[in-house]
């Protein structure tokens, strides 16, 4: 069943946004002509897997937060089950994981972006008392924030509520349709997928794996402490878990990442900042 994803600025109305949605797939479940549909409804938040605001502001806590939504979504997502990430999902590597676990599982999913200009969602954060950002970490929340863009297929269907909008409703039979029907929104011409020579894009996945692993161990093995690793192939830098890491480990994940993507290719021109995010995410 389906994954839906939210997203947005801290303090942006996505906590609401959720409950709403749940109630309304229930709503609709509980209709006579979907009665035959034995399905449930279930949100996964910070606030369920007893993570705290602070978890973001260090990168090995968030890591570990990271890690505990994608175990639990992994676990619970199932026929029988919608799930609703209400979890800040600010990074779009984390939301192309996601993606990747719902692929795994023959899941539908969908990204519902709550549009909040930042002053609003900052007002909001202000008057939130012991329920608040840290004005620190709502700036930096903030400024890391990635933006969904329909043009990933990790961010599509792609639905977006202006939150500051009283008329702005979920576009609710369309979620429907796209996630329980499994009727997507046709691709416009900036989304639809772009043909890739089959051989020539498996060389290259291969090709720029192969290249940052090589750079990862080169780094390792050179004897210099480093938090941070610049790679080939993008400006994403990889980010060192803080132990030494074995050259089977790193093949497994990149076996791994390979084996996701070899039948719904990548652009190749972000296939090295993509298995980046990959490792940051899984090491």
């Amino acid at each position: 069943m389906p994954l839906v994803m939210m997203t947005g600025f801290p303090s942006s109305g996505k906590s609401t946004r959720a409950l709403e949605l749940k109630r309304l797939f229930e709503e609709r479940l509980a209709r006579p002509e979907n009665q035959h549909r034995k399905i449930s409804v279930q949100i996964v938040s910070d606030e369920t897997l007893g993570v705290d605001h602070s978890a973001y502001a260090k990168a090995s806590d968030e890591k570990m937060a990271r890690s505990s939504l994608m175990s639990t979504i992994e676990r619970i997502l199932s026929p029988d089950c919608i799930v609703i990430a209400d979890t800040p999902n600010y990074i779009k590597g984390l939301r192309y994981q996601l993606y990747c676990i719902a692929r795994e599982l023959q899941s539908t999913h969908c990204v519902l972006y709550c549009a909040l200009p930042v002053e609003e969602a900052r007002r909001i954060n202000n008057a939130r008392g012991d329920q608040a950002y840290s004005p620190e970490l709502f700036e930096d929340m903030v400024m890391r924030y990635e933006e969904p863009n329909s043009a990933a297929r990790w961010d599509r269907p792609l639905f977006t509520v202006i939150q500051n909008d009283p008329n702005d409703k979920l576009p609710m039979d369309s979620i429907w349709d796209a996630l329980v029907e499994r009727r997507a929104p046709p691709p416009t011409f900036a989304t639809a997928p772009k043909p890739v020579a089959e051989t020539n894009y498996l060389f290259e996945l291969d090709q720029k794996t192969l290249e940052i692993i090589t750079a990862l161990m080169d780094a390792q093995n050179s004897g210099v402490p480093m938090s941070h690793v610049v790679v080939p192939g993008t400006t994403e830098k990889v980010e060192m878990p803080g132990r030494t890491l074995s050259l089977s480990e790193l093949r497994r994940q990149r076996i791994q990442f390979t084996k996701l993507n070899r039948q719904a290719p990548l652009q190749i021109d972000k296939i090295a900042e993509l298995f980046v995010k990959y490792l940051n995410i899984n090491l």
